[in-house]
């Protein structure tokens, strides 16, 4: 086929090259992820952003190339032609020229419509989002498989419906892609709390408030740190909402996001793990403000704090990527079988064990697992002989749970990221219900744990104490603190164990 003089350059010759080369690698890896199910994250990467980017280059090479030809041509004088540019239809090569370009252009758009609509998915994918960037995103996205919402894909609360957040999104991942390359990102990685879209245009699109639970049951598991490791159980009735669904949100936890209740507050840092002041609103009477009496705001920090109002995610602040602290997830692998309690002292092991900080998770499994066998060869030497595979287990299962909630590359732990839901670990519940919000008028937010909860029975299997399902048994702690637990937050000590 003949073809205008003028493509017969460096530049067209060296786009054509790259136009080809791109198509038949894209048409390649497209075949065999339709067709053969073979690729992942950064293959996805390689077809749909990065080749296509070579694929425009090239054609646009291909004309920029002619055009400098002609132009060149022309001011040497080498052709009689006029200037300007003259399609005949009559001249064969003209003609030649026009086909291909039509048939190029038509590839080309269908290439990118296909390359667009593909590219749009996968970078809304899970995939893409979790393992792209493997080291950076690597303790979320763990964190995320393990949820209760692992099926729900990241982009449906990250960002939501609508053209202005899809854009407000990939502005800000423009912006993360630059810092994971120039290696400027924070370890641990910063929640996104000021980027995040209100829950009611993203939780509430499947948990709308007017559908909230009634009571339920709620059974756990724990295991002291005594030789014996000790079984604890407690089994609560949680308020999720009232007690019966027909009166909606009228009493429970979830009475603070009743429709006709408001309530806004202040906390002391972005963190939010501190809130000296509060203020409740309600339609059938009067504002009250609340005031934390030890950590009175003076008139500086009220005009600076943010005020914001109570919505799902003041409380349900790590929906997706909560990390366990040690206590949490070694209760899990001994309840579950993955770690036998006739261990002696494992749990108290595991808590020694999982308080040293660690560089690496090599450096980490490493100790771990060298900690673990020492221990029993040197304390109990006849559990090492004759019961082996008891230990092998245990170093599994310790392994286990650090690989799924400890990230010592990023710094990324259950310390680092405070999880607002209950009052053990964190403060949560008693960021506002600590017994010293107090109104001007002596009125207090209360402590009263019966308000979220009550305990139906609770203790060892031997001293197993219960009631009926209408009452509640007061809570007895494990260990004898007398009644110091009457005073002091939960987080007071169990923050600090580890």
């Amino acid at each position: 086929m003949k073809l205008p003089r003028s493509i017969y350059n460096p530049m067209s010759l060296v786009g054509s090259v790259l136009t080809g080369v791109s198509v038949v690698i894209i048409l390649f890896f497209l075949i065999g992820m339709w067709f053969f199910d073979i690729g992942g994250s950064y293959l996805g990467l390689f077809v749909f952003i990065i080749l296509p980017v070579f694929l425009v280059m090239g054609l646009i090479m291909i004309p920029v190339g002619m055009i400098r030809r002609t132009r060149r041509v022309k001011r040497a004088e080498e052709t009689g032609e006029t200037i300007g540019v003259v399609l005949d239809m009559n001249n064969r090569r003209h003609w030649n020229a026009t086909a291909v370009f039509i048939f190029l252009s038509f590839l080309f758009l269908l290439l990118t419509g296909i390359g667009s609509y593909q590219a749009f998915h996968y970078t809304e994918s899970n995939e893409f989002c979790g393992t792209l960037c493997h080291k950076v995103m690597e303790p979320e996205y763990a964190a995320y498989q393990g949820s209760a919402h692992s099926r729900v894909s990241c982009v449906e609360c990250h960002v939501g419906e609508g053209a202005n957040w899809y854009v407000k999104s990939k502005l800000s991942g423009l912006y993360q892609v630059y810092s994971v390359l120039a290696n400027k990102y924070p370890t641990p990685i910063e929640t996104p709390i000021h980027n995040l879209r209100p829950a009611r245009e993203t939780c509430e699109e499947c948990h709308w408030p007017e559908k909230f639970y009634s009571h339920r049951l709620r059974s756990e598991k724990h295991f002291l740190t005594d030789s014996a490791n000790t079984q604890w159980d407690i089994q609560l009735k949680m308020k999720i909402g009232s007690e019966h669904g027909s009166q909606g949100l009228l009493e429970g936890i979830h009475w603070h996001i009743n429709p006709d209740v408001t309530i806004e507050y202040m906390a002391s840092s972005e963190k939010r793990e501190s809130i000296p002041w509060v203020m409740y609103m309600n339609r059938a009477s009067d504002t009250v403000v609340y005031e934390d009496i030890n950590l009175p705001l003076d008139s500086t920090a009220m005009d600076t704090l943010e005020l914001r109002k109570m919505d799902c995610l003041d409380c349900h602040n790590r929906p997706s990527h909560h990390f366990l602290p040690p206590q949490e997830f070694i209760d899990m692998l001994i309840a579950s079988g993955q770690i036998s309690s006739g261990l002696p002292g494992v749990k108290a092991l595991a808590m020694q064990l999982f308080s040293i900080s660690f560089e690496d998770r090599d450096s980490a499994h490493m100790v771990i697992e060298e900690g673990i066998r020492s221990f029993y060869s040197s304390n109990y030497p006849e559990m090492s002989e004759t019961k082996p595979e008891l230990i092998n287990k245990a170093v599994t299962g310790f392994l286990t749970g650090y690989s799924k909630n400890m990230f010592p590359e990023m710094k990324a732990n259950w310390e680092v990221y405070p999880n607002h839901i209950g009052h053990i670990e964190y403060n949560g519940c008693f960021r506002c219900h600590n017994g010293n919000h107090e109104s001007a008028a002596g009125d207090v937010i209360s402590r009263d744990c019966n308000l979220c909860h009550t305990i139906l029975a609770q203790g060892t299997t031997e001293h197993f104490e219960t009631t009926s399902i209408d009452s509640s048994l007061q809570f007895r702690h494990p260990v004898d603190i007398d009644e110091a637990w009457k005073e002091l937050a939960c987080a007071d000590c169990h923050r600090y164990l580890y």
